[in-house]
């Protein structure tokens, strides 16, 4: 499959014709239940990990910190991300899992609303956040943990119908 252009995807909804920053009007879609899963990864030294598994880490319960940090980013996503719509989450649910196999901590936010628009960014955000907080509250141990693999993996709702990548 060949690879899509600037010109194939069509108008940028973010920027008017003149080139300037807009935020999206939802006032005419219709509110929709809404749903959007987000994951990411924190990899680290076998011994960071189980550190955290342990409950062992100086700055205290990593993994609880860290859900914390993440519903705490969903419900302040508008502030930092420009022209994003605030919403009135009805859920947010952050899960981090240890898997000693790949030396990581996963991350799972889940968000939901029932309105006019999506809820990826929160879901992404809450992802980023936690696995901050993991490096932040384990940086003193392993200063060469690595963030990565944040990607959207679920979305529903509104016109564009359902999206699952695994």
């Amino acid at each position: 499959m060949p690879k899509k252009k600037l010109t194939d995807i069509g108008r940028l909804t973010h920027i008017d014709s003149r080139g300037n920053a807009v935020m999206v009007d939802v006032s005419e879609k219709p509110a929709t239940a809404r749903l959007a899963v987000a994951k990411g990864s924190v990899f680290m030294a076998a011994d960071t990990l189980k550190l955290i598994d342990k409950r062992k880490v100086k700055k205290g319960d990593v993994l609880a910190v860290a859900q914390l940090a993440g519903i705490m980013a969903a419900k302040r996503t508008p502030e930092f991300i420009p022209l994003c719509h605030p919403v009135a989450l009805s859920s947010v649910k952050v899960e981090l899992a240890c898997d000693k196999k790949r030396s990581a901590v996963h991350i799972t936010a889940t968000c939901k609303v029932t309105g006019q628009t999506g809820v990826e960014m929160e879901a992404l955000a809450a992802v980023s956040a936690a696995a901050l907080t993991v490096y932040d509250m384990c940086k003193a141990a392993d200063r060469a943990m690595k963030i990565g693999d944040i990607r959207l993996v679920e979305k529903s709702g509104g016109k564009s119908g359902r999206f699952i990548q695994k």
